[in-house]
């Protein structure tokens, strides 16, 4: 009878710098079986924007991810407007592409960079990092923050962006592009880099779709979706650009999907600082009407949903937040399946998951299967009553 043996990433793990738990179920090296734990970290984000009003929320989901502090606010500014009825001057909606891109272009270099160092690849760590900072450098002078912009508004974007910015951003992206492509032909040619990540971690076409992946995990498979194309939002049916689509599944795949992603984020910006027209940057609001929105956009890990309900009041009624992790965590399983536990870690990092903007919690009573929200209130005692417990 073959024994096996489980081995725990997480929910403290070098491998893992956020708090989440895969046990791996081993036959020797081999992964044969995987268990994912999420809700290890819980904020309250959703319920703490009922308490807060429609302008105030927007810094609020800024904080939901450090990486994607554009994306969220984003989705949920075109939440609201589509209650309220606003529509965006259209330099406004230039400048909101411009600032998704660029938000695209860091992460994707912050998550190469991440990868390289989890194979040992830290050569390629610190120069992908290296050409990362000039990126953070325009968000510094257009925003006055390396992170959580502060750029988004309900009606448009709280600042222009000046000729000055214009003639440094072009700059920054031809330098970014050249790099770009030196990085893509030093993973392609590097013999390791191959080794690590060719033909590892394969998620299927079929399981792709069968688990609702999004963005770079479900391109790599073959999935030919993206909300820029599909549900067209901010100026992006004004420009022309591909979506990149690799059909192999495995972790290069993935990783070639994200840097041909910043090729053409880079050609959005320019096309964008191109075609901006002048005007207005933003559109008044003064008062939500009664009714049900969604704001869709396509963040650097896939598809960003919020959903927001008013009653007529200054503060919503129920504000609903799907962010792209939440569906592509669950297909680890299948890519970890049959694979070596030293290919667990960059297979984990493959999806580029974000856990402090998937987290939820539910209490379910076992007795009656039914459910309940925890108010703030009940966390504070729950989470006291408990450290006194523990003490």
């Amino acid at each position: 009878m073959p024994r096996f043996a489980t081995v725990p990433i997480g929910p403290y793990h070098p491998a893992l710098k956020e708090p989440e738990l895969f046990k791996l179920k081993v036959e020797g090296e081999t992964v044969v079986d995987v268990d994912i734990r999420i809700g290890y970290n819980h904020r309250g984000i959703e319920k703490l924007s009922e308490s807060m009003t429609y302008h105030q929320i927007t810094f609020l989901v800024e904080r939901i991810c450090g990486i994607c502090s554009n994306i969220h606010p984003l989705c949920y500014v075109q939440a609201a407007e589509a209650i309220a009825g606003i529509e965006p001057p259209e330099r406004a909606l230039y400048i909101r592409t411009i600032i998704e891109e660029l938000e695209r272009i860091h992460s994707h270099l912050l998550w190469l960079g991440i990868g390289a160092h989890i194979i040992g690849f830290d050569t390629l760590f610190m120069w992908v990092w290296k050409i990362r900072e000039p990126v953070l450098d325009i968000f510094e002078a257009v925003c006055g923050n390396r992170q959580t912009y502060a750029m988004m508004k309900i009606g448009g974007v709280r600042r222009d962006i000046k000729e000055e910015h214009t003639q440094m951003i072009l700059k920054i992206m031809d330098e970014t592009e050249r790099a770009t492509r030196s990085v893509i032909n030093m993973v392609l040619e590097d013999p390791v880099a191959r080794a690590r990540l060719e033909g590892v971690g394969v998620l299927t076409k079929e399981d792709a779709r069968k688990y609702c992946t999004v963005g770079p995990t479900a391109r790599g498979s073959g999935l030919n979706i993206d909300a820029r194309k599909d549900h067209p939002h901010a100026a992006y049916d004004l420009v022309d650009f591909k979506v990149p689509v690799m059909t192999e599944g495995d972790v290069l795949a993935k990783t070639v999907v994200r840097l041909e992603e910043i090729l053409e984020s880079i050609s959005i910006i320019k096309q964008a600082l191109d075609a901006m027209p002048s005007g207005d940057i933003a559109t008044e609001f003064k008062e939500m009407p009664p009714g049900e929105g969604v704001g869709m956009a396509e963040a650097p890990r896939g598809e960003d949903i919020h959903y927001l309900k008013s009653n007529g009041t200054n503060m919503p009624e129920r504000h609903k937040i799907r962010a792209p992790s939440y569906m592509n965590i669950p297909s680890l399983k299948p890519q970890l399946m049959n694979y070596e536990i030293a290919d667990a870690p960059i297979i984990i990092a493959s999806i580029d998951p974000c856990f402090s903007c998937t987290d939820r919690i539910t209490v379910v009573d076992a007795r009656d299967g039914k459910s309940k929200t925890l108010s703030w209130d009940e966390l504070v005692y729950l989470s006291r009553r408990k450290t006194r417990r523990l003490k």
